[in-house]
């Protein structure tokens, strides 16, 4: 299985991957990492871990169809077959996921539907959590369509909210799941058990 990335910031669900699959946990092949961000984390580690690393955005290219284009090709250039976007705050562009329809995962800090869509990423997730008084939240990955945080549920992890907890703590405690639990559903695909569409 054939991996891309796409991450905008520090990119530790990345790490975790990148690692899984370089001890064998993973039977995966990482590919080649994408950034909108050129000094992002993500890039770091990808060269760090000898993966190649790619920046674009609007400011290589200043057209958003062009964008979208140079990021196809380059996913297609490296052979990639499953696209994970890790920590990414763009919108994936319509050719790319048409191209990778149902090959394109994400993974968000809730139990989705719940506190996701446009506007709940990061720590504004867990902010809204607490303020719901929620006993539990989790992480979420799912596959990629046209709207935020909407595709298709692939895999969860539940993480309870603690007394006394803060954004900060909450965030650290899910975070640590999101890991686990992005690598746990690559390796449920690359086994078969979860079937992904052209795979």
């Amino acid at each position: 299985m054939q991996l891309g990335f796409l991450a905008s910031h520090r990119g530790t669900n990345l790490q975790a991957i990148l690692d899984a699959c370089k001890t064998g946990r993973l039977q995966a092949r990482p590919r080649v990492v994408i950034s909108n961000n050129s000094d992002s984390g993500a890039l770091q580690r990808a060269r760090k871990m000898g993966v190649p690393a790619a920046h674009l955005s609007t400011y290589t290219h200043s057209d958003l169809g062009a964008l979208d284009g140079a990021i196809l090709a380059i996913l297609q250039a490296y052979g990639v077959e499953v696209v994970c976007l890790a920590g990414y705050m763009k919108r994936l562009g319509p050719r790319t996921l048409a191209a990778y329809r149902g090959r394109v995962l994400n993974i968000h800090p809730s139990l989705l539907p719940r506190f996701g869509g446009q506007g709940f990423y990061g720590d504004v997730v867990h902010r809204a959590v607490l303020a719901a008084g929620e006993r539990e939240t989790g992480a979420t990955v799912h596959l990629v369509d046209e709207e935020y945080d909407h595709g298709q549920v692939l895999d969860q992890v539940q993480v309870p909210v603690e007394p006394g907890d803060s954004v900060e703590t909450l965030s650290a405690r899910v975070l640590q799941q999101e890991h686990r639990l992005y690598v746990r559903t690559l390796q449920r695909i690359a086994a078969g058990e979860i079937e992904l569409q052209g795979l």
